[in-house]
């Protein structure tokens, strides 16, 4: 069965307190949001606005009013990514708002912590607090008022670009990290802004998709880390650019008014995504409070509005009183928060360390491959560019200055100690090699040509090619504005869609001088090729570099690769995939000709560790011939040590997989139907409904390449004595025991998955995620593990009853190493006498 809403007849998101009550004197269970009471905020006074609050915006201007809408120019230019000027007639501070997925995204240094998605890998609340407390100490110390973070989107397709940025496919999974990061945030005096309220799911059309889904399946997968996110007390929300059901997600009352306000009781405010207002009238009425980051509708054109009488003065008001609100529970308004702290570097760094460590993901160890020892320790081959250049972090509003970023290889040849041979070998080029003599004409240096400032350079000439080859060509280059290429009249670096530049910052993207880079791989015939490039050196001047990458150096790179993995006792090879905001992956392999790359050097020597330095699900058809495959996603600016401590055994991989790996592009669950993914028409539809990730597998019966909860340890572990009884307001109490069977200290991540409920007449997954506990056994410990299973992981939405209803009766119930290495089973009654 599925709810997915028809194109025509999409459901509306409703949750009113008279549907709540309806549902009840039906017999239906009421939900639990819907009677809690609202969690008062870190710093302040409960849930409404205080007489100062109201003293404010009743001296306010209208234009006061207004100005606290929108965004505006920040006379000091932090570099964070937006900027509310405050009222300093009234003592209103400005608001700075700084993007910070992983670590605090201004033109200074910070913290670059983890990836989300390597952090969710951990399954550890308390680490995603510790991690949001980093979070918080730096935005404040950096100038910060409003942290453009946590996302929480499901991780729904593998071709996500943000699937990095965010922390699961699992609900439950996500609501729990994200409540505790938005705490330890907060905790700092930094307001969160959750994001992107809803269904921001995909990078692709996402200013404009439209997408379907039911009630159910919104409520019971995406809406839920939201929800968590509000009951944890999050300040602010932002608005995603996408449609839901039809209505832009900025102007959509069912979710900004029903959902978010009268079912979640959230009284901060909700602001959109950058340039995601489309409306003045209608998204104001609809909920939305601050347009970011400019004014084009919430300036001149809303009070416009006001004078007209088509928005009344008390909307305006409304908004600015819950910014005001939130403001004044932080200590912003009478100068009651805490002095701004300093930066403590060293804190950040272990805090990033150990998370990296934490999240590190074993996904095969044949023999015993690693951790290295003896002879495959002290005779090393590493092979890839980032085996040598440190992967700190993805591009677009995830990319942070680090404070520092070390080599992997020279991590590795620290600690493999003097007297070992660790030799290395680039394998795959991305920064391509110099142009071959003679290939250009005079008056261009593609090596280093230099613009002058105010000066407009152009070249027009030729470019001379020897032989038929495949040519990528690379352009490195400083200043805002690249410069303009055409090869026989076709531009080979246009901007990128969207925002342009900005979607930028990671490996590929940036030059180890940090000149920025850009490709574009051409099949060349032999001859001349007319070659015109313009360039403009702006304010400061500008200098760039044409470089390529050709078939025949490709072989070369390779071939060096092979040479040093025969010489070598043991290989690790780092793969890595460059993903950022505004764009989706293309597919789930790796990119470039890294697949040929572990073929020749798996080929000379079995011995071979493939480091993954990816931002979500990788296919591998390179798996069987390897030894061992190591995923560290983006590990941040501690990620060389903490990559080197797990090959090396000084600690256990602690990370699962929070997302399935699918086997290729044709067996996930967004594959084989463009409605699902990217979307027919504008529209896309969820048709899989809530049987997304593991689940999808389950009922299909698919077998992907690595399960959700995957993750190996270097010891062995038992479980055993699985007993179910009844817990708290209707959940469950799951006992059972887990042995370290092994001779090393390890952890593991006991998952405990519920099955449907026969007395529920709804769709209803196989089985999904009810709870989980990471332990850190030492060798041959044994300890009794008790997990709790709450009413609401029991429950299922009811779209007629627009309530969250209890599955009643005998439920089976699973306890294992991953979502398809169920080890315990056992059954319970739900709702009644067991």
């Amino acid at each position: 069965m599925s709810d997915t809403v028809s194109r025509r007849s999409a459901l509306r998101l409703i949750g009113s307190a008279a549907a709540v009550a309806a549902a009840a004197t039906a017999g239906l269970a009421t939900p639990a949001h819907a009677t809690a009471p609202v969690q008062p905020r870190p710093g302040g006074r409960g849930p409404f606005a205080g007489p100062r609050v109201e003293s404010l915006v009743a001296r306010l201007t209208l234009d006061e009013k207004l100005s606290l809408l929108h965004g505006g120019t920040d006379p000091e230019n932090l570099g964070q990514a937006g900027y509310v000027p405050g009222v300093p007639r009234l003592g209103i501070p400005p608001l700075r708002l700084a993007d910070g997925p992983a670590g605090v995204r201004v033109k200074a240094h910070a913290t670059a912590l983890p990836a989300p998605v390597l952090l969710a890998s951990a399954f550890d609340p308390a680490l995603a607090r510790a991690y949001g407390e980093v979070i918080g100490r730096e935005g404040r110390a950096l100038g910060q008022d409003v942290l453009l973070s946590p996302m929480c989107n499901l991780i729904r397709t593998p071709y996500a670009g943000r699937n990095f940025e965010t922390f699961s496919e699992d609900p439950l999974l996500t609501a729990d990290l994200v409540a505790e990061e938005i705490k330890g945030i907060q905790g700092a005096g930094l307001v969160a802004t959750v994001k992107h309220f809803a269904m921001n799911n995909q990078e692709k059309d996402r200013m404009s998709v439209d997408v379907r889904a039911g009630e159910q399946t919104m409520r019971e997968t995406e809406l839920r880390g939201f929800e968590a996110a509000i009951a944890a007390g999050a300040g602010s929300v932002m608005g995603a650019y996408n449609k839901v059901n039809g209505t832009f997600a900025c102007e959509n009352k069912g979710l900004l008014t029903d959902v978010l306000r009268r079912d979640w009781g959230f009284d901060g405010w909700v602001m959109t995504d950058w340039y995601a207002a489309h409306s003045t009238v209608a998204a104001l009425g609809a909920g939305l409070d601050m347009e970011m980051p400019n004014d084009t509708y919430f300036g001149g054109a809303l009070k416009k509005a006001v004078e007209n009488g088509s928005v009344p003065e008390a909307y305006v008001d409304r908004s600015v009183r819950r910014i005001l609100a939130v403001m004044e529970r932080f200590g912003l308004l009478d100068g009651s928060a805490p002095p701004r702290p300093d930066r403590d570097p060293a804190a950040g760094a272990a805090v990033a360390l150990k998370i990296a460590k934490a999240g590190a993901t074993l996904l095969r160890n044949k023999r015993g491959a690693l951790p290295l020892k003896g002879q495959a320790a002290r005779s090393i081959a590493v092979v890839g560019p980032t085996g040598r250049i440190p992967f700190v972090s993805g591009g677009g509003s995830a990319h942070v200055i680090p404070d520092r970023a070390a080599s992997p290889l020279d991590a590795i040849k620290e600690r493999a100690g003097r007297g070992a041979d660790v030799r290395y070998a680039l394998g795959e080029d991305l920064f391509g090699k110099p142009l071959p003599k003679g290939a250009v004409g005079s008056g261009l240096d593609p090596e280093a040509q230099e613009v002058g400032p105010k000066v407009t350079y152009e070249y027009d000439g030729t470019l001379t090619v020897t032989e038929q080859d495949e040519w990528t060509f690379v352009i490195h280059y400083s200043g805002q504005e690249r410069p303009k290429v055409l090869l026989d009249g076709q531009e080979l670096f246009p901007l990128l869609p969207g925002f342009g530049e900005f979607f930028s910052g990671g490996l590929v993207s940036t030059a180890p001088d940090g000149l920025s880079v850009r490709r574009k791989t051409l099949d060349l015939a032999p001859g001349e090729h007319r070659l015109k490039i313009t360039a403009k050196g702006g304010e400061k001047g500008q200098v760039f570099r044409l470089r390529r990458v050709t078939g025949a150096t490709r072989a070369a790179d390779v071939a060096e690769a092979v040479r040093a993995a025969r010489r070598a006792h043991s290989v690790l090879l780092f793969a890595y995939e460059d993903a950022t905001e505004g764009q989706d992956r293309t597919a789930v392999a790796l990119p470039g000709h890294q697949e040929e790359l572990i073929a020749a050097v798996t080929a000379a020597n079995p011995r071979t560790t493939v480091v993954l330095n990816t931002s979500s699900a990788t296919s591998m058809p390179w798996l069987d011939r390897t030894a061992a495959v190591l995923q560290m996603y983006y590990p941040g600016q501690e990620g060389a040590a903490a990559t080197t401590a797990v090959l090396f055994g000084d600690t256990d991989p602690g990370g699962r997989l929070t997302q399935s790996f699918p086997v290729d592009d044709d067996t996930h669950p967004t594959a084989g139907d463009p409605r699902r993914y990217p979307g027919v028409d504008g529209v896309e539809e969820y048709s899989e409904g809530i049987h997304g990730g593991y689940r999808w597998y389950a009922s299909k019966g698919v077998e992907p390449l690595f399960p959700f909860g995957h993750g190996l340890s270097y010891t062995s572990f038992s479980y055993e004595d699985l007993r179910v009884r009844p817990g708290a307001k209707g959940g469950l109490l799951v006992d059972f025991t887990v042995r370290n069977t092994g001779r090393r200290d390890g952890v593991a991540i006991p998952q405990v998955y519920v099955g449907p409920s026969s007395e529920l007449a709804l769709d209803q997954a196989e089985f999904a995620l009810a709870g989980y506990r990471r332990l850190e056994l030492e060798a041959g410990e044994r300890r009794r593990v008790s997990v709790s299973v709450t009413r609401r992981s029991l429950s299922s939405w009811d779209p007629q009853g627009r309530a969250f209803v209890l599955g009643t009766g005998r439920r089976a119930v699973h306890v294992g190493a991953s979502a398809t290495d169920l080890k315990l089973h056992a059954t319970a009654r739900v709702g009644g006498r067991s």
